[in-house]
């Protein structure tokens, strides 16, 4: 996939708040691809047959983000060229009236996407969070059980520790759920990429 890079920090029809948004955006779907592009939001493409088999855009917002995503987790190579594009608006944007707005619809996509290719790695950290912290309420309730350091009044750390874990670990779950769910989207992926590859046998049309 070759990505044309417009240099947003060129244009003049973009404003400096603009171009810090494209910037901060373009560096996290470099860090949730794992790929290099520079211009993460730039609708200049160019996909290869093989590529175009493998990618499949579930978000109705824009395809500029899932595609890059999908990319990288599909392993395939990524690359920005850099062009020039118009130095004046051509006309207002239809995706969106705001910049605000631009960003929530962004990051809801991105969410998406990164939950829907890595529900597992997403789960286990989001899930982490209260565990570790119930775990730590635990120890700190047992070291005054054990201590003899009016362990009673501290049963409400215990209720939360306890509250905590049992949240942590239904996230986890939900996660590994989530993981089997991948798996077999995965497996149809595979399926419709068979699919649409498949080509009628010489001299029949």
């Amino acid at each position: 996939m070759v990505i044309g890079d417009r240099q947003v920090e060129n244009l003049n029809r973009m404003s400096t708040i603009k171009k810090l948004l494209q910037r901060l955006g373009s560096w996290v779907v470099r860090k949730l691809s794992r790929t290099s592009v520079k211009d993460a939001t730039s609708g200049f493409r160019a996909i290869s047959r093989e590529a175009a088999l493998k990618l499949h855009v579930f978000t109705r917002f824009t395809y500029t983000l899932e595609t890059i995503l999908q990319a990288g987790e599909a392993g395939l190579s990524v690359v920005s060229v850099p062009i020039r594009s118009a130095s004046e608006e051509q006309r207002p944007s239809r995706l969106f009236k705001s910049n605000l707005g631009y960003v929530l619809r962004s990051l809801e996509s991105l969410a998406r996407i990164v939950v829907l290719y890595n529900p597992l790695r997403i789960f286990l950290r989001l899930g982490a969070v209260p565990v570790t912290i119930g775990t730590a309420l635990l120890i700190r309730f047992l070291w005054f059980f054990f201590t003899g350091a009016n362990p009673a009044g501290h049963v409400q750390s215990l209720l939360l520790a306890v509250i905590l874990i049992v949240v942590g670990v239904q996230i986890w779950v939900v996660g590994i759920v989530a993981d089997l769910i991948a798996v077999n989207r995965r497996l149809l992926e595979e399926a419709v990429e068979r699919a649409r590859d498949r080509r009628p046998p010489s001299g029949q049309s």
